[in-house]
């Protein structure tokens, strides 16, 4: 059995009153009461239509909100959104629970898990708070394939603003596809599903105390089901809804993205050093994933960090790159910024000598990811650059550019891994 240790008492009996279930959908929350009373209220609304027959739970692991969050969770979990023309044939429950310690992504799924795990669901599905866009049908396309086609990850395509996720474009798609041989577009998933068998053994796993078991767990979750070659599968969502918010926390980000990526690479090189079979992740539904609305970015901005970065860094940059790689940074910083571009096979080269810097631990490891940060706002430029005036095939086109140039420098991955330059 898992160490439920996590689950208060009061919830571990909440839980044994509901009894088994066929389907948990989890929802983590952390002051979302902007836009959790409509994601929930649609979460069911998709269980009452598409799973009538299902014996269903909305779990709700919250983070310690202090803005009625979870009253409006349970507030919404008593509407019946679907109409008294499609009635539930089995009672659908709804419970929230405050798990102990800051907030944490990691430390929400865990709890989801572990509930779970006691009340032996056949399927489980994570919707984020911010999917303001969700609608009914997302809930059928995530569970689904897990239900009847025994899929253990599904994970989600969306339709995205050309410049929105441009880290997830630049390099956590592109590395996983080179170096694990999947093609999964949104490997570090907001709204997902996947099989008692998968939820099981990685709530087994001992990570729950580590980093990658507080922050960035979902990208560790679809990690762990590509090294163990478990069945995936993709389903497109449609457009996911972009909240108003500050400018996120790039070195947080990186942190979560490419920490995890080095550091799985790391802890598994059996999984993409030696030859393997690509594993296929089909995708249902799929449709072009570009939108072209109008956005502003600060191009100038990022221009002036990446120089600034390649001035201010130079020590640390010495210790983690190859000479020539080095050199060809330091000159298109000398470049004005309508002559700037990183080009494709020199950001890979770039992304896989601080892949072999972490492993080797040439400084210290959160030193190396942070590094990163100045040198993606180059690439970030060029990407902006390139698809400025793209149509969707062409900016499709150019993700793929991307992609390829990681495949083709996977030799010269293995060549840095172990020092070799």
């Amino acid at each position: 059995m898992p160490d439920e240790s996590i689950l208060s008492d009061e919830f571990i009996r909440e839980l044994i009153n509901v009894g088994e279930v066929d389907i948990l959908v989890g929802v983590p929350t952390h002051n979302d009461a902007r836009t959790v009373g409509q994601v929930v209220q649609a979460v069911r609304a998709g269980l009452l239509k598409y799973f009538p027959r299902a014996r269903s739970v909305i779990i709700n692991a919250d983070g310690g909100s202090r803005d009625g969050t979870r009253d409006l969770v349970c507030a919404a979990s008593i509407n019946d959104t679907v109409g008294s023309n499609l009635p539930a044939l089995r009672t659908l429950h709804s419970i929230s629970t405050q798990y102990e310690g800051p907030p944490a992504s990691g430390t929400a799924l865990h709890t989801i898990l572990a509930a779970a795990d006691l009340l032996q669901a056949k399927a489980c599905a994570v919707i984020s708070p911010e999917s303001t866009s969700l609608e009914p049908e997302w809930v059928e396309r995530l569970l689904r394939p897990v239900i009847r086609e025994g899929v253990d990850l599904v994970l989600p395509v969306y339709r995205r603003h050309k410049f929105d996720g441009m880290l997830i474009r630049n390099l956590v798609y592109p590395v996983t596809r080179a170096v694990y041989g999947c093609t999964v577009q949104e490997p570090y998933p907001s709204d997902y599903a996947f099989s008692s068998n998968l939820g099981s053994n990685f709530l087994n796993q001992d990570l729950w105390t580590q980093e990658q078991g507080r922050h960035g767990t979902e990208l560790w979750l679809t990690l762990a089901a590509i090294i163990g070659r478990y069945r995936i599968y993709q389903s497109f969502l449609g457009t996911r809804g972009r909240l108003e918010s500050p400018p996120s926390d790039l070195v947080k980000a990186m942190r979560e993205t490419a920490g995890l990526l080095f550091c799985s690479m790391d802890c598994y090189p059996a999984a993409w050093k030696d030859s393997r079979e690509p594993l296929p992740a089909p995708c249902g539904g799929c449709q072009p994933a570009v939108s072209l609305e109008p956005m502003r970015v600060n191009r100038k901005r990022l221009h002036q960090m990446f120089t600034f970065g390649i001035s201010q860094l130079e020590p640390v940059f010495s210790s983690i790159l190859s000479t020539p790689t080095h050199e060809e940074l330091k000159r298109l910083a000398t470049l004005p910024e309508n002559e700037f571009e990183l080009p494709e096979p020199l950001w890979a080269r770039t992304v896989y000598e601080f892949a072999a810097a972490y492993h080797r631990a040439v400084i210290g490891r959160d030193h190396v990811v942070q590094a990163l940060v100045p040198l993606f706002r180059g690439r970030a430029l060029t990407f902006l650059t390139e698809n400025r005036e793209a149509k969707e095939s062409e900016i499709e086109s150019n993700i793929d550019k991307v992609c390829h140039a990681f495949e083709a420098e996977k030799p010269y991955l293995l060549q840095v891994w172990d020092g070799g330059k």
